[in-house]
This record gives structure tokens, sequence and C-alpha cells, in this order.
């Protein structure tokens, strides 16, 4: 008989753990959570202190029977969930199960909380048993109760007003309020033209660059040379004037310290793992709790990362001196830092006694474990591991150089800059990146200048003139949203992928080229919430009740009265909007332009297939154009330059269907001719079936990538994978295919269904699908 039970979430974390406690502990899974609100109208009751309704969830119905069952035969119950909220409110629905099902009576109930699956970890967590924190399920249960009741409430007013199946969320919709203020940020930007002015010079037989920084005695700005003619006129000048050569007068030589960025927090992973890897919130997630759940390293599982949700940039003492004296053994003690280093945590409801994410142990090197581990968890095992070895080392000391450069007694004035690094420091090991670079890393191309000399001239070999056009702000990738709603306080780190996840899988944005952008959809709901909801979508309204949530967790504030301050003006609200607000106040968009055959106003209305223009007068006027035509007809539309039609030879024209915009003939409806908007790129893999086609890599209607013979319809040889030129050793079919799981990583396999042969694929399965 089983004298102790244990609760965790995950069958992996499960399996860990028992191997770690003996024969006289039993670890049984919950799945995620064994209970949720009822689906359905009066789950959440505002007239009696907002009572929830609880029911357990169907698909863990199995898995709440096999805990009860087990609890009969132990003597104490540890609940031993995640050390978050998230863990919190799981341990406290299964507390409130089994004691409604009269299984605790007079026993021992313990929660326990470990951040790192070791067997130091949780045998010391089991040693110290602690009580369930009242004050995080307060904060969880007002969140959840939150989140029902905006959605239970603004959702259905959504389909009345808009469109059926739609729906709000209280933080998703501030977080696309940042992706649709940022489009129309785009479309309103006007763009600007530059020019630069560089000397071309060469000193020491090395060739470099000065930018022209004073021309005239009046400093130069972005804007001061806007066309050709002014650059021209300016390199003629300084031609002239520096007759061959410029003369260094100024020289300016310092060190500058850069200091190693703290190790990372849940938010942080994500946007690095974004920016270096290429992965997804979701995918870095998925991945790192592989890593905290536990590998099979040897015959030994163990947890190899600490706890990946967590919002404090601390480490333990003892993590620490670990690490530091494994720097000094492999770096060098000259890399070491005579203190070890702190870091400060930006949020300011960090869980300060959570840890940052590290390596359970510093010593576990991932060349070291590579072949335990699959593709991705290596890659994202190395970065932590990396990350967190730079974290405790010394800064890096660059040599900055500024040289100015100048002809006409100093009127013109040129300069350059440079530097080298010193000494590397932590920069040995690794950098931080950044977002939209073009390198995807930080500043670690540094440029080197040649020897000069105040006083001494420098030859010129030319002045180049650059033309330049200012940018818009760029489109929020993954990495960068995620940053926003950090800096805004919008949700937290274990809701990022949820809200980036929930967007998408709305249809309120899409991701193109790593990049979101929001769907007609998402605009239409997004005005209609900043409109008519505006208090709602306020960031700085939704950081404040992030703020109160907090306060609720550490036990400043009572749930309830919180409660009542959002529910009683939001539901009065929903009551004004339902009466006052017109479906065609939202859908319709009112433009300066009358309708050609009935001179009612025209308007941007909203359709299936997304906006349009059409008539006010409808359904009397039926007059229709797409978004973006003028109303001249396929001249006026965007037409595709040097493009006919291939059956009747009139204009093609870009137009916008349900899957998005393609190329159609401006002939429709009496030619039906249409092709899609971006050509199929040729993978230059012969097609197996045909020998003649090649696979090409298309996308189907929703949206999912597929390899097809460039033959089709007479070879209808398809398939889902990238196709690689290479025979199968197994069985000699002309191709493999590059396949992606979560338990193998990336493969080379074999397409054909009788053939079972797979081997692990060493290079990016991005660069599966041939030339980019």
């Amino acid at each position: 008989m089983s004298k102790h039970l244990v609760i965790v979430e995950s069958p992996a974390k499960a399996k860990t753990i028992e191997k770690y406690l003996g024969k006289d502990f039993q670890v049984l899974a919950s799945y995620g959570h064994v209970r949720d609100l009822i689906p359905k109208e009066g789950a959440v009751d505002p007239e009696h202190d907002f009572a929830m309704k609880y029911e357990v969830i169907e698909r863990n119905q199995k898995h709440v029977l096999a805990i009860s069952k087990a609890l009969k035969t132990s003597d104490t119950l540890y609940l031993a969930t995640d050390p978050d909220r998230e863990g919190e409110a799981i341990s406290w629905h299964l507390y409130e199960l089994l004691n409604e099902k009269k299984l605790l009576k007079d026993k021992p109930v313990h929660r326990v909380v470990f951040h790192e699956i070791t067997k130091k970890a949780v045998t010391e967590a089991i040693a110290h048993p602690e009580q369930l924190a009242i004050n995080l399920i307060n904060a969880q249960q007002a969140r959840r109760a939150l989140d029902y009741l905006v959605g239970f409430n603004l959702s259905p007013l959504l389909w009345k007003k808009i469109r059926r199946g739609l729906s709000a969320g209280r933080v998703q919709s501030p977080a696309l309020r940042l992706i649709v203020e940022r489009e129309l940020e785009i479309e309103a930007f006007k763009t600007r033209e530059y020019w630069t002015i560089n000397a071309a010079l060469t000193a020491d037989g090395q060739p470099f660059k000065a930018k022209l920084i004073q021309f005239n005695d009046e400093k130069i700005s972005q804007f001061s040379i806007t066309d050709q003619e002014r650059a021209e006129q300016t390199k003629q000048t300084l031609l002239d004037a520096a007759d061959g050569q410029l003369l260094v007068t100024k020289l300016e030589q310092k060190q500058q310290k850069r200091h190693p960025a703290p190790p990372f927090i849940t938010s942080t992973l994500q946007q690095e793992a974004s920016r270096k890897l290429g992965f997804t919130t979701k995918r870095t997630m998925m991945v790192a709790q592989q890593l905290y759940e536990g590998i099979d390293i040897g015959g030994e599982t163990e947890g190899l990362i600490s706890y990946m949700r967590t919002d404090s940039v601390n480490l333990s003492e003892e993590a620490v001196q670990d690490i530091r004296a494994y720097i000094g053994e492999n770096y060098g003690h000259d890399n070491v830092p005579k203190e070890p280093r702190l870091f400060k945590t930006k949020s300011k409801n960090a869980q300060e006694a959570h840890e940052a994410i590290r390596p359970t142990s510093i010593r576990r090197v991932p060349a070291a474990i590579k072949n335990h581990l699959t593709a991705e968890q290596f890659k994202l095992y190395e970065l932590i591991w990396k990350r967190t070895i730079a974290c405790q080392m010394i800064h890096a000391t660059l040599n900055r150089i500024a040289v100015d450069l100048s002809c006409a007694n100093g009127k013109h004035v040129f300069r350059a800059t440079g530097s080298s690094i010193a000494i590397p420091g932590f920069m040995t090991v690794y950098l931080e990146g950044k977002d939209d670079s073009n390198e995807g890393e930080g500043d670690d191309k540094e440029s080197f200048l040649p020897r000069m000399q105040e006083g001494r001239p420098v030859p010129l070999s030319d002045i180049l003139t650059d033309q330049h056009f200012t940018e818009p702000p760029p489109r929020y990738g993954e990495a960068s949203l995620v940053k926003a709603l950090e800096e805004y306080g919008i949700g937290r780190p274990s809701t990022y992928a949820t809200i980036i996840s929930t967007l998408q899988n709305r249809e309120y944005v899409t991701l193109e080229g790593k990049r979101f952008y929001p769907t007609d959809v998402g605009r239409i709901v997004n005005r209609f919430l900043t409109e008519h909801f505006t208090k709602y979508v306020d960031y700085d309204f939704t950081a404040n009740l992030e703020d109160e949530l907090d306060a609720v967790s550490r036990g400043e504030k009572d749930w309830i009265p919180l409660m009542r301050d959002f529910w009683n003006p939001f539901t009065s609200l929903i009551t004004d909007k339902e009466a006052s607000v017109q479906r065609k106040d939202i859908t319709q968009e009112a433009i300066d332009e009358k309708c050609p055959e009935c001179g009612k106003p025209l308007s941007i209305r909203l359709g299936r297939n997304g906006r349009f223009i059409g008539c006010t007068n409808y359904p009397e006027c039926s007059y229709t154009r797409n978004l973006g035509d003028d109303g001249g007809g396929a001249e006026a539309a965007d037409v595709v330059e040097g493009r006919v039609c291939p059956e009747c030879s009139s204009p093609l024209v870009l137009k916008a269907g349900k899957y998005g915009k393609f190329i159609g003939c401006s002939g429709y409806p009496k030619c039906r001719h249409i092709e899609p908007l971006e050509k199929p790129l040729d993978t230059h893999v012969e097609c197996p079936q045909c020998k003649t086609g090649s696979l090409l890599k298309r996308k189907s209607r929703n949206g999912k990538i597929f390899y097809s013979c460039s033959g089709y319809p007479k070879c209808d040889y398809a398939l889902w994978n990238a196709p690689i030129k290479e025979s199968c050793p197994a069985c000699d079919w002309p191709i493999l295919t590059v396949k992606t799981t979560k338990r193998n990583g990336a493969e080379k396999v074999c397409p054909q269904k009788d053939c079972k042969y797979a081997t692990p694929y060493e290079g990016d399965p991005a660069d599966a699908d041939g030339p980019k």
C-alpha cells in the first residue's frame, strides 16, 4: 500500500518525480486543470458575491477518478503542481473536488513547491511542505471570473453588431489594439526623401568611410539634403574644397563597458528564441516545458532547466556559486567578477521567491547531452545555458574611436566612428539579440578604423551620395509584440503565448513573413471596442487591473470589491451599447464619394470576404467594388503590369476573396480565370511520379503548406513535408522529405507509406524548401 500520494500536472513530470521519491510514494498526473466554470451563462453570479459554478472537465474525468481511487489507499496527499497562480489553482480545485467526495477526512494535505525537477529540489520540498496560498487562489479566481464576464457579455454584443462567431477578451483586445494601431500608423506614414553624403578615404592602406556632419559651418541633419540636385551640388563643393584630401582635426579614443543581459525570464526567453531560433512563443514554451519536466539522458531522467514561467531575474546563491566556479575553471578566473552579479527585475509585481530560467546544473554542458535531445530541445537549452553563463561573467570592454576630418579650414566636417573589442568578457559566450535588426544579433559586428594622427592629411578617394527614404515603424513580430505586452503590463508571463494564439485562432490577425497583419474583421472589432468600450481596451486600465489582481495575490486587496468595481460600470455600458449602437455604425464607414449608379453615398462595408465599397442604398442599389478601386474599371483597379489573361486577353487585376488576395481576370464573370498572388516556390526537386515536373511549394485554402507537382492536374503527386534531392537508402525512392515532430525533432524520412526509413536531419528545417 502506498503511504503518500503526490499530484502533479503532467505524466512526464510524474514519471521523473516518482523516481526520486521511492516506493512509499505514488505520483499521478492531473493532466492540467481538473475543473472549470460551466460553459454557459450563470457560471459567475454577480448578485451573490460572484459565486462560481464549476464542473469537472470532461477529458480529465478519468484522471480525477484515478486520483480518487489512489487516495483511498494513501495516508497523505501532496499537491505538487506548478509554482505559480495556475498551479495553485489546480491544487485548490483538486482539494475542493476530493473534499466534496469526502476522501480527505482525517488525511493530511500538503502543498509542495519546487522550481526545478531535480532530486534535491523535490526531496527538500517534500520535507518542508506548506499550505495552499488562499491569496493566490483568490487572485486566480478573480482573473478567471473577469475573463468569463467579459467574454460572455461582450462576445454576444459582437455577434449582434458585427458578425456571428466573434468574441472579445480582457487581455486579447488591448493586444489586438496594439497591432491595428501599428498598421494604421504604417498606412498613414508619409515617406520622405533624404540624402546622405560620405567621404571614401584610405589611411594606412585601409579604406573606410566618414559621414558629412557639417557643411558651410552648419550642422547636417537628416533632412538637410532632400533631393539629388542639392546632393550633387554639395558633392562638387566638397570635392573642390578638399582637393584630394581631408585633414584629421580631432581624434578621440575612449573605453566603454558593456554589461551582460540578466538571466532569462519568460518574456525575454520568448523574445530571444524568436529572434535567434525563429521559434513562436507557443513553440518556445512547449520545448521549455519538456526541458523542465525531464529528459532521459543516458538512463537517468532529469529536469534540465528551472521553472520556465517566471518574471524574476534572481538566481539562487548556490547556483551563482556553481556558475562562478565553472567560469573560472573553463574561461579563466579573470573572467569572474569580484562580486556575483545581481539583477533587478523590471516588473514591480515579480514574484521574487522564484528564480530566473537557468540550467539545473551549469555543468551539464549542451554539447555533452546533445545526443539525448531533439534539435529544438538542444537549441533552446544551449540558448538558456549560454545566457546563464554570460550573466555572471565580467563586462566587455570596447575601444571606441571617433575621428573628425575636415576641409576648407573647418567649414566642412566629416566624422568616422569605429570600435574594437579590448576585453571580450561575457561576449565570449553570448550576446543578446535585437528586434528588427538585419543581423538578428546585437552589435557584435564592430567596425575598425585605421591608425590616424591629428593634424595629418588623409587621402580622399571620392565623395559618395546616397538616396534614402524614411520608413514607417515595423509591424510587430512575436518578439516585439511580447516586449510591448510586457512594457504595457498587458497580461502576465504565462499568458503571452495564449494571447498571440487566440488572436490568430479568431482570425483577427495573420502572421506573414513573421509579422502580424490585422485582418478586416480584426480592424472592425478593434474599431468597435476602441470607440464604444474605450476604457476596457485602454493600456493603462488593463495594466492597472493586472496590478490590482497582483495586490489580491499578495493579500493587500479583497477580490470581491475589485470585481464589483469592474462589473457595475461594465454591465451598464453593455446595456447602453446594445440599445444605442446599430450594426451599420460599426460595419460601415462613410467615404466622401457618391454611387455612380444612383447618386447615394458610398461606404466601406464588411462582407463575407472582407471589406469592400458598396452603396448605402442597398438593397435598392447593388453597386459594389473592391476596396482600393476608384471606380474606373480595370484601368483604375490594381492592374498586374505586363500581364493579360491567358484565356481571353483581358487585363489581369488584383482581387480579394475569402482566402485573401489573388489575381483574376478583369472580364469576370464572362471569364473566370484566376491564379495565386504569389508564384509557388520551385524546390527544384524532380517529381518522383511523372519525372517531368518539379515539386512546388504551395499554400492550401486554410493556409497550410504542401508540395505538389508542377504538372498538375496531369500529375497529382503531393506531399505535406518538404522534399529533398536524396534517394531513400532503404527502398530507392527518388526523394526523401524533412519531417519535424515534437518527439523526434527534424528527421529525413521516406515518403513511401510502406518504407519506415528515418534518420536525424542535421540542417535547419526551414532551409529544406529549396532556394529562397
